[in-house]
C-alpha cells in the first residue's frame, strides 16, 4: 500500500510563498499522474496542478503563473511551489497519485495552508 505524506503547510501573509512536499513510501516513477488538490471549508475539492510521468503539467486557472508543480523521482517526492499567495488560496492541500494498470489512486492526509490578508 502506497502512503503519501504532505508537509510544508502553514500560515503566511498575502504575497508570501510556501513550498509543499509530498513524500511517497515507494517509488513514484510508476505513477502515471501526480497532482495537488485543495479544499476550502464548504467547497468541493478542486485540482490545483497535475504533472504526468513524462513531465507535462496542467494548472487550475486561479493559480496559473503563481504555482509550480514538480516531481523528483530520485527522492520519491512531489512538490508545489506557491508564490504570490492570496487569502483565496487558504485551504487544505492534498497530494494525489494514480497508476493506470491496474487502476489505483492514492491520497495523502492533507496539509493546511492559511494565507492572511
Amino acid at each position: 500500500q502506497v502512503q503519501l505524506v504532505e508537509s510544508g503547510g502553514g500560515l503566511v501573509q498575502a504575497g508570501g510563498s510556501l513550498r509543499l512536499s509530498c513524500a511517497a513510501s515507494g517509488s513514484i516513477s510508476s505513477f502515471n499522474t501526480m497532482a495537488w488538490y485543495r479544499q476550502a471549508p464548504g467547497t468541493q475539492r478542486e485540482l490545483v496542478a497535475r504533472i504526468l510521468r513524462l513531465g507535462g503539467t496542467t494548472y487550475g486557472g486561479s493559480v496559473k503563473g503563481r504555482f509550480t508543480i514538480s516531481r523528483d523521482n530520485a527522492k520519491n517526492t512531489l512538490y508545489l511551489q506557491m508564490n504570490s499567495l492570496k487569502p483565496d488560496d487558504t485551504a487544505v492541500y492534498y497530494c494525489n497519485a494514480d497508476r493506470l494498470i491496474p487502476y489505483s489512486a492514492y491520497w495523502g492526509q492533507g496539509t493546511q495552508v492559511t494565507v492572511s490578508s
